[in-house]
């Protein structure tokens, strides 16, 4: 059974690995004491509601008491990482770092890439993930049950997927934020109150998330369904994209993705 893995996660005192701990532990689905952490500030706060759980000083000690190994770690720090994985099953959540690369550094041919954003805390992420040949039925199993605690969880085909969602899904609040950003500073500049224009943007992105959420509609749909309307909204989205809206966020999502794959 999954419960049953003893999950060790080097960095666990980090966003990431913390807010994936946490998911586990506050799901249910593992016990305090099957989870190990590592981390370089060594015992901190970050667990204290569960002191069964076990911060380790020294990586490789993690990986001999692990059944999985969790590598949450930034990408620039993978090579300071000098363990022997035995085989075991590795889960990295670092961008910009190839299945070759994990492997050849862990000591283990059973490697899954996955890719979380920041709404990991929230038990809303979207964590998609890429397994080698290596990781057999039973490995995949328990990686869909492990991940799937932080929100939900998708297998990809091909590892360059999960490259080109490292750009998109994994860049997490980035781009509502970018909008968020625009949005608020026109809304100062048309000398609106400042608790006002921030309670106006965040309640119309938050709710017109959850709303394409709940109706499951093409947002591209919607956006016809607006403009036929004739309305306010229609004479905004019209300029938005006469202005070349779209382009602008195709070539930033280009850029990110040619740095996910390390070009």
């Amino acid at each position: 059974m999954a419960q049953d893995a003893v999950i060790g996660i080097i960095g666990g005192q980090g966003w990431m690995g913390r807010s994936l701990g946490m998911a586990l532990l506050g799901s249910g689905e593992w016990r305090a004491e099957r989870l190990l952490i590592s981390s370089r500030t060594g015992q901190g706060e970050a667990f204290r509601d569960w002191p069964e759980v076990r911060c380790l000083n020294d990586n490789q000690a993690l990986v001999d008491r692990a059944d999985v190994v969790v590598l949450s770690v930034r990408p620039q720090d993978l090579d300071a990482i000098e363990v022997d994985a035995h085989g075991k099953l590795v889960i990295s959540l670092l961008a910009m770092t190839s299945l070759e690369a994990i492997a050849e550094r862990m000591g283990s041919r059973r490697v899954v890439r996955a890719m979380p954003n920041a709404a990991a805390e929230l038990r809303r992420a979207y964590f998609p993930w890429y397994a080698a040949s290596e990781v057999d039925d039973d490995d995949r199993w328990l990686v869909q049950t492990l991940l799937a605690s932080c929100g939900t969880a998708r297998e990809v085909p091909e590892e360059r997927d999960l490259d080109y969602l490292t750009a998109l899904s994994g860049a997490g609040p980035a781009y509502p934020a970018l909008l968020a950003q625009a949005l608020l500073t026109h809304a100062r500049q048309a000398g609106i109150d400042d608790e006002i224009a921030r309670e106006a943007v965040l309640e119309t992105l938050v709710g017109g998330a959850l709303l394409l959420e709940r109706e499951g509609v093409d947002p591209g749909e919607m956006v016809e369904r607006l403009i036929a309307y004739e309305g306010t909204t229609a004479k905004g989205l019209r300029s938005m994209i006469d202005g070349g809206l779209e382009q602008v966020v195709h070539r930033g999502l280009n850029e990110a993705y040619r740095a996910a794959r390390g070009g």
